[in-house]
């Protein structure tokens, strides 16, 4: 009789701050998971809230699942600092890192480790999520990446931006793959993010796969930090870190294209100025933006409707009335 393999180890590194009001549903959705073999390390990132008690009101509803858990403190220092912790000591053949404001699906960390067991070559799986209103649960929107129809890369549409829903909650990888870009087991800190740190190496070297499934709801908090930024200053400072954390990132991977994907990020990030200037309609920074493009003659039609509407609220106005429906 020919023994069936065991389970292999998953393990969820999950950082949180201040999750009083949601960490519960978190944790419910790790303890309700088909699958069984699974080792949880919670970093509490500094709360000062009640995230502790909560936390420790689940001890013995993990032993009981016999999902091995680590609970870490530390003091406030952002999700990828709290993540590296985790880094430092993860032991699964899988390795997923989930809000603590996520709800997995029943079946969200069996469907991702099938796929990467049936799937050898493969280093990373990602899947669809569902968002959500934070306070009636109502369903927004759907986070997915279209898989493209021709050659996939998803390392260069994270460089540039390009179909990507940068909520990653729905990733999985195969830790010896993890390992084998990231043998240190750290992460560039910084309180902007962790995705692209965790997601660039892999994507370079191992290829992804894709499940067409919704495993995961993604909770659109009002206080989150990706939504706090409202003004043009706290954009462009929250531009400028997600810059600083693609070049560091880039530079820390030492590979042969360094140089042509720093200009790339380079690039992106003007643009991505010229959509802040024409937000708040600041000609100042529309100016400066646009006549980098034009030195570097990278300036293309799409950057000079967009120079064309910041100039001139007018040509805004029958740019939304006649012509952007049509791209709708």
């Amino acid at each position: 009789m020919v023994s069936q393999r065991k389970e292999p180890l998953v393990s969820i590194i999950t950082p949180c701050y201040q999750g009083e009001r949601y960490v519960h549903r978190f944790l419910d959705s790790v303890l309700n998971q088909t699958y069984n073999n699974i080792e949880l390390i919670f970093i509490n990132d500094g709360s000062t809230d009640a995230t502790e008690k909560i936390v420790f009101s689940y001890v013995d509803k993990f032993k009981k699942r016999n999902i091995h858990f680590e609970y870490i403190f530390q003091e406030n220092k952002g999700q990828a600092a709290a993540l590296n912790r985790g880094l430092k000591i993860f032991k699964g053949e899988y390795l997923t890192w989930p809000d603590s404001d996520d709800i997995l699906y029943r079946d969200n960390i069996k469907k991702r480790v099938d796929f990467l067991e049936q799937n050898p070559s493969y280093g990373i799986v990602i899947s669809k999520a569902r968002m959500v209103e934070e306070e009636t649960f109502k369903p927004i929107g759907i986070l997915e990446r279209k898989p493209p129809k021709k050659k996939d890369n998803l390392f260069y549409d994270l460089l540039m931006g390009k179909n990507v829903s940068f909520c990653f909650s729905g990733q999985m990888v195969r830790s010896s793959a993890f390992l084998d870009v990231n043998p240190k087991r750290e992460i560039f800190e910084n309180r902007a993010g962790q995705n692209y740190q965790m997601l660039l190496p892999i994507t370079y070297k191992y290829k992804c796969g894709y499940i067409n499934e919704i495993l995961w709801d993604y909770l659109v908090r009002r206080d989150s930090h990706s939504r706090s930024a409202k003004t043009k200053e706290d954009l462009l400072v929250r531009l400028k870190n997600i810059e600083i954390i693609l070049e560091n990132t880039i530079k820390s991977m030492h590979i042969p294209d360094e140089a042509d994907c720093l200009e790339i990020i380079r690039k992106r990030y003007i643009r991505e100025r010229l959509y802040v200037a024409l937000k708040f309609k600041n000609k100042s920074l529309l100016n400066e933006q646009y006549k980098l493009l034009k030195k570097d003659n990278d300036n293309n039609f799409f950057d000079f409707i967009i120079y064309l509407r910041g100039l001139n609220p007018f040509f805004d106005h029958m740019y939304k009335v006649a012509i952007y429906p049509l791209r709708i």
